[in-house]
């Protein structure tokens, strides 16, 4: 499941998925995404997982496309015939779908944003459910920078977390930002010290995979579904979901421990 672009991990339940090519700041090659794709449809249905972190490995999160290899690729460097651009979309929809997994697969997902997160890494990064960034970091969308509109689903994320006219601004200028400011403005949830960013997250990380896994899922459905849903059939689904967790063997634990007085020790069943 890992290559020299994608390196696993899986630490205390926690299913690390480290971005690795540190010399570039961690920017996207097609074994890098392949990996990360591998990853997560492995961890959404793999129960020893029960989140997933993806980071990256240095002192940066992801700057998002190769710069050196979008040179090439203008010059017409790397040989043989030029893609179509039904081949082109393709190629990038496939890749596209490590956003999409972030955002759907029923475990809680985590982007470590330990160092700058720029382009598509930041569309990656705004995918997941939680984002935690060391102080140290710096965010920005790019894409106007070098002449493309975006990917890997950002403008519709970026729009969900910061507001419309907030998400323009970041995408048409394109500057980036400090970790204070994109707490500030809700793009991410916490700032943690650079110094002890990696067991700070793990910390974070640690008591998510080892607590009650499948009412996170139904908790995760619902979310999702306030975001494009009306009241009415989100009031549907919860009751759904309150009535399926309610026969889990978490929650007939969470409520003996409750009145036991001790902290319950979670199985995800």
């Amino acid at each position: 499941m890992a290559n020299d672009h994608l390196l696993t991990e899986l630490r205390d339940r926690v299913l690390y998925l480290t971005l690795n090519r540190p010399d570039k700041l961690n920017a996207m090659s097609g074994d890098m995404m392949s990996g990360l794709l591998n990853g997560l449809e492995h961890a959404a249905t793999d129960p020893k997982v029960g989140a997933v972190v993806v980071t990256g490995a240095g002192r940066g999160f992801c700057a998002g496309g190769d710069i050196s290899a979008m040179r090439d690729r203008n010059q017409g460097g790397g040989g043989g015939p030029e893609p179509s651009v039904e081949e082109r979309v393709a190629t990038l929809r496939r890749g596209e779908e490590a956003s999409r997994l972030l955002h759907e697969m029923p475990k809680v997902t985590i982007a470590a944003i330990n160092g700058p997160a720029a382009g598509a890494g930041l569309s990656l990064a705004m995918a997941a459910d939680l984002r935690l960034a060391a102080d140290s970091a710096r965010i920005g969308t790019a894409f106007a920078r070098v002449g493309f509109s975006g990917d890997y689903g950002g403008t519709w994320s970026l729009t969900r977390l910061v507001g419309s006219a907030k998400a323009r601004e970041l995408y048409f200028l394109a500057d980036m930002i400090d970790a204070p400011e994109a707490l500030r403005i809700g793009l991410v949830n916490r700032v943690l010290p650079a110094a002890s960013f990696r067991d700070d997250v793990h910390v974070i990380a640690r008591r998510i995979a080892n607590g009650p896994t499948v009412a996170y899922s139904y908790m995760k459905a619902n979310l999702n579904l306030a975001i494009t849903h009306e009241f009415r059939e989100l009031l549907d689904r919860e009751a759904w979901g309150q009535t399926m967790t309610g026969r889990t063997e978490d929650h007939r634990e969470a409520v003996k421990a409750f009145l036991e007085k001790r902290e319950p020790t979670f199985k995800g069943r």
